[in-house]
């Protein structure tokens, strides 16, 4: 799962440079950040380093520092508080030899260091346990699907690596063709679903963007959340509102889409 707001690259000497042009060169809309006297020639000059990362990591803003991974890690520290809202934190060795993602498990970090890594030429520093063993990862799905029950994952992951097998209900081609220990007759089971179901501690499910939402005349937000109820389809699964020309600029059918956060 990629990022859907784009990164910061953050460097503090001219050296620098040149690996994280790199990098932004494969990461659409990213912005280079450098520190004031010591660069030339970056999007945004900052003075002082500890309250730029803050600031940005405060507002979801993914961080990639070409820099020491304790350099991030102290910054940041005081502020580390919730893994289910923290944005992607990389740190990049300055020659570009090593790519460390350092938080945001839940955000994608471990694809966007794939992605960086592939860039320069190297292999990520992948620590995350499930990933490496699975090839998959389970709390950051990839675009398209979403997780109806993340706060179960944890205990579900865990026991997945002490030997449980999981069973597949549904379709979804980065599961089926990951290595995940899949048997029909699993004690655990992943569900892939447009369907309002409930999640337990033993059952994950993700929500696939497959539903599409016509609109031909005026509706509100409220009408729109009750007739998904009514359908028993989960919000989560709205790829996107369709409405005609001739009513595609009412202002009603646009808070629908804000609302569900689709276009």
């Amino acid at each position: 799962m990629m990022t859907k707001i784009a990164p910061a690259v953050v460097v503090l000497g001219e050296n620098s440079v040149a690996v994280a042009r790199k990098i932004i060169s494969v990461i659409p809309g990213a912005t280079l950040y450098g520190l004031a006297g010591r660069t030339c020639e970056v999007d945004v000059s900052f003075t002082n380093f500890g309250q730029t990362l803050r600031e940005l990591f405060a507002e979801g803003t993914p961080l990639i520092g070409i820099c020491a991974a304790g350099i991030l890690i102290r910054t940041l520290a005081p502020i580390i508080s919730d893994k289910r809202t923290e944005p992607p934190v990389i740190a990049v060795a300055e020659d570009g030899s090593a790519v460390v993602p350092l938080l945001g498990g839940l955000s994608g970090v471990n694809d966007l260091a794939r992605h960086i890594a592939e860039a320069l030429d190297v292999k990520a520093a992948i620590t995350t346990t499930g990933d490496i063993r699975f090839r998959t990862a389970l709390l950051s799905p990839p675009p398209g699907y979403y997780l109806a029950n993340p706060d179960d994952a944890k205990t579900f992951i865990s026991d997945l690596l002490a030997g449980a097998q999981v069973k597949l209900e549904g379709t979804a081609s980065w599961l089926s063709n990951s290595q995940l220990p899949i048997d029909s007759q699993g004690d655990l089971t992943i569900q892939i679903t447009e369907r309002l179901v409930l999640p337990t501690p033993k059952r994950l499910v993700y929500h696939p963007a497959t539903v599409a939402i016509a609109i031909t005349n005026t509706i509100d937000v409220s009408s729109v959340q009750q007739l998904l109820a009514d359908a028993e389809l989960a919000p989560a699964s709205v790829a996107a509102i369709f409405a005609p020309l001739t009513v595609a600029a009412n202002p009603a059918i646009h808070a629908v889409a804000e609302a569900l956060g689709v276009p």
